[in-house]
């Protein structure tokens, strides 16, 4: 988040994200009567033996690529893409205000200290939270963001809104990055749904996706960028949002697309050894997010499985 970026304008683009209240409501019905094809099997068994671990993956844009799709996975900082995508909606239908300022508490400061840490004892508003919870995966920022949003039970609300009974939604940060079974988990199928919904309803790639902060914070996360973004074709862009976890968890879902390709939906989430250095952690993210790409027929370079 830029210190001096211009509320106006941010406010301004907000108010064109997503569409008017029925035209949501008739996405939603849309999803829920016309389910994707099951997905086919993209096998990344190799990946798995070569350098240990758990790896999921869903992909796709009609047709759908997945390994391990249907089991259940930490999803980490991932969740912050559909917490900003619940507040922005939220502040269309007028239940909370983008420019409402929130306190700032030394308190509420968590490790590591990034955005909202220089507002303690000051305000952030709702956006500018918004803006740090995605672009810099502030910790603080998603669980104030939380907060004036009345709770955990609003986000879970909302994922069930959109046909998500898969998602569990359970503890704050950071304690949701610690595998405690079925606890904030969700799998690479159900998070490629979300994102088809997210993309039915907010239309971002439309003429209008540069006027929505949204998907340009997606855009200029500099989070993970040795994961999908290492693994699409030369001229892609990718928004995403990543999840990293203490014990391995390396995750990156989102779009990826070129100007005049249909944007392709993909997640990967990786429960790798907690031993394994993070760079070698994100090769085999990235390698996995291009073969789901090669296998939807983009051919992206690269020297194959990481060493």
């Amino acid at each position: 988040m830029t210190a001096g970026a211009d509320r106006r304008h941010v406010l301004a683009g907000l108010a064109f994200v997503g569409l008017g209240a029925c035209e949501r409501e008739r996405d939603r019905r849309l999803s829920a009567v016309e389910p994707p094809a099951p997905p086919a099997v993209l096998d990344l068994s190799d990946l798995e033996r070569a350098h240990g671990g758990r790896i999921g993956l869903a992909a796709g844009e009609r047709q759908v690529f997945a390994w391990r799709g249907g089991e259940r996975f930490n999803y980490c900082s991932t969740f912050k893409l559909f917490l900003a995508a619940c507040v922005i909606e939220r502040a269309q239908r007028e239940q909370v205000r983008l420019d409402r300022a929130v306190p700032v508490l030394a308190s509420d400061i968590l490790p590591p200290p990034t955005a909202a840490a220089p507002a303690v004892g000051g305000t952030l508003t709702v956006v500018e939270l918004a803006q740090a919870t995605v672009e810099l995966s502030d910790n603080a920022a998603a669980n104030l963001l939380i907060r004036e949003i009345g709770g955990l039970d609003t986000p879970r609300a909302w994922y069930r809104a959109m046909g998500d009974e898969v998602t569990s939604i359970d503890r704050l940060e950071p304690e949701l990055n610690v595998r405690d079974g079925d606890k904030d988990t969700t799998t690479p199928n159900q998070t490629i749904q979300n994102l088809r919904w997210i993309d039915e309803t907010y239309r971002p790639f439309t003429a209008f996706a540069a006027h929505r902060p949204l998907w340009d914070w997606l855009i200029d996360s500099p989070t993970g960028r040795g994961r999908i973004r290492a693994g699409v074709p030369d001229g892609w862009t990718v928004a995403h949002k990543t999840g990293t976890g203490l014990t391995g968890q390396t995750n990156d879902i989102g779009y990826a697309y070129a100007a005049t390709e249909t944007p392709v939906r993909i997640a990967v989430y990786y429960d790798a050894p907690a031993d394994l250095p993070l760079e070698r952690r994100e090769a085999v993210v990235a390698e996995a997010s291009r073969r789901a790409l090669s296998a939807l027929g983009h051919e992206a370079p690269g020297a194959g499985a990481p060493a």
